[in-house]
This record gives structure tokens, C-alpha cells and sequence, in this order.
């Protein structure tokens, strides 16, 4: 899978748990660590813990990818999950104002979520 597909599968796991603030970075041609970065906030510990594991489970149990780290705990504010070309950063809400990586990477282009796909109306 490619990374930007990846980065937006994360973002889409994110969303099914009601993160708050979602943005993908296209970090490609500013770091060699990584190509995308996706940014999430959730509004409590247990919010945290939700998104990050509808991430992990999502794409454990249909894509069997795991991250190749997770650094970070929900009760600190900060998880990373680290799928090489995707760095996925879930924090609490007053944790990601402080650290501010938007503003880090600020020089990064945003990157869109797909769109549904339009159900043909039925003839």
C-alpha cells in the first residue's frame, strides 16, 4: 500500500472514532523520517485510547499492518504510531495546542480526504 493511501486510511479510522482536528501532512520533501504525518486530537484519556486503537485494529484486522512502534500513552496526552512512510500523532487537545505541529510543519501541504464516492441513483 502506498503511504498516502495509508495516511488516509488512518485519518478514515480516526474520524470513525470522532477525532477532532484531523489533518494529513505531505512531509515528503521536508523530512527523511517520514512522508506523511497525521494529526489527530481527542478530548479525554479514554478518547485518546479510542482513536488510537480503532487505528491499530483497523488496519491490523483488514490490511494486517502493524505499526513498527507505538510510543506514547493516552494518559500522557501523546501517542505516536509509527508505520514508517506514516508517523500518526493522536493527542489530547491541550497537548497538541502546546506543541503546535501544525505550525512545526507549517511549510507542509495538506493533504484532502477522499471523497465518497457517488452511489448511482437507481434507474
Amino acid at each position: 500500500m502506498d503511504s498516502k493511501k495509508l495516511a488516509l486510511l488512518c485519518r478514515e479510522f480516526a474520524d470513525n472514532k470522532k477525532a477532532e482536528n484531523l489533518l494529513v501532512l505531505d512531509v515528503r520533501k521536508l523530512s527523511s523520517v517520514t512522508d506523511f504525518f497525521v494529526l489527530a486530537s481527542g478530548s479525554s484519556q479514554p478518547h485518546v485510547r479510542a482513536i488510537v486503537d480503532s487505528i491499530t485494529d483497523g488496519l491490523r484486522d483488514e490490511h494486517e499492518l502493524r505499526p513498527r512502534v507505538v510510543d506514547g500513552s493516552p494518559a500522557g496526552g501523546w501517542v505516536v504510531l509509527d508505520y514508517f512512510d506514516v508517523l500518526v500523532h493522536v493527542m489530547h487537545t491541550e497537548v497538541r495546542e502546546r506543541y503546535d505541529l501544525e505550525s512545526l510543519w507549517g511549510d507542509a501541504p495538506t493533504v484532502k480526504p477522499r471523497k465518497p464516492k457517488e452511489k448511482k441513483a437507481a434507474e
